[in-house]
């Protein structure tokens, strides 16, 4: 069975996060020696902040309550890391846990940025600072806190590339909390804005078509009506060319 595993096709168009739950499948169907996913799934997290969770699958591969002192490190410096990008976001993540505050947000950008700034003396700086800790929560595993996060800087944010940015983040974090009728909701806006953007070259805009079609795959094999939308969306003209290129891709890379 390991012959057909996709996963190593599938897994460079993906966020290093949407890895896991492939791992986790291979695992519970055993197509891999268990010790061959455990450093897979170490090799994977020396690249996120989830030090806790790469300490404890060390501890299962060699059957050991020591871990690697360069572990230990990484640990201490990723705790630093987010106290001091907590500190950073702090004030305005106080005034987002302010009911009353944030009932005096309104859908004007402008408006908003103006009055947190005259009012709250929150500016640039300190939402720049929650979208950093926002992604630091996501690379920690925090999915939960980075989906909140990232949804509430999008409202602030005036950067068209840092926003997009952000809801690709928030449609990773909801896929990986199962939140099916969230993350749907997620990739459609992201469908469209990749759709309508203006980018760099036709070839940025399909690659990001090549990794929407991808990640779309654990939505629709989980949502109810994903059956009809998977084949709705792959039938599109402009995804469907760009799934032409892929196979190209992975044809060329055969030969």
């Amino acid at each position: 069975m390991a012959t057909y595993d996709l996963t190593p096709r599938i897994a460079p168009n993906l966020d290093r996060h949407l890895v896991f739950p492939l791992l986790e499948f291979l695992q519970e169907r055993q197509l891999y020696p268990e010790d061959q996913i455990f450093k897979s799934k170490i090799e994977l997290l020396s690249k996120t902040n989830m030090v806790d969770y790469a300490m404890d699958i060390h501890k299962s591969l060699y059957h050991t309550e020591d871990v690697p002192q360069d572990m230990i490190e990484r640990r201490a410096e990723v705790v630093a890391r987010l106290k001091a990008l907590e500190e950073g976001a702090a004030p305005l993540v106080a005034f987002l846990q302010n009911a009353n505050a944030v009932q005096e947000l309104r859908a004007d950008k402008q408006y908003n940025l103006q009055m947190l700034n005259d009012r709250f003396q929150i500016g640039p700086k300190q939402i720049e600072a929650l979208y950093q800790y926002a992604k630091f929560q996501f690379e920690c595993g925090n999915y939960s806190g980075a989906a909140d996060y990232l949804y509430q800087y999008r409202a602030l944010c005036t950067n068209s590339e840092r926003s997009l940015s952000a809801l690709w983040g928030k449609l990773a974090a909801e896929i990986l909390m199962q939140n099916w009728d969230i993350a749907l909701e997620e990739l459609n806006r992201l469908k469209e804005i990749i759709d309508s953007k203006s980018f760099s070259s036709p070839l940025n805009q399909m690659q990001s078509r090549i990794w929407l079609m991808h990640w779309s795959l654990f939505i629709f094999f989980n949502h109810d009506n994903g059956r009809t939308q998977i084949i709705d969306l792959f039938n599109q003209d402009k995804y469907d060319l760009s799934f032409s290129f892929l196979c190209v891709l992975a044809f060329v890379e055969f030969l």
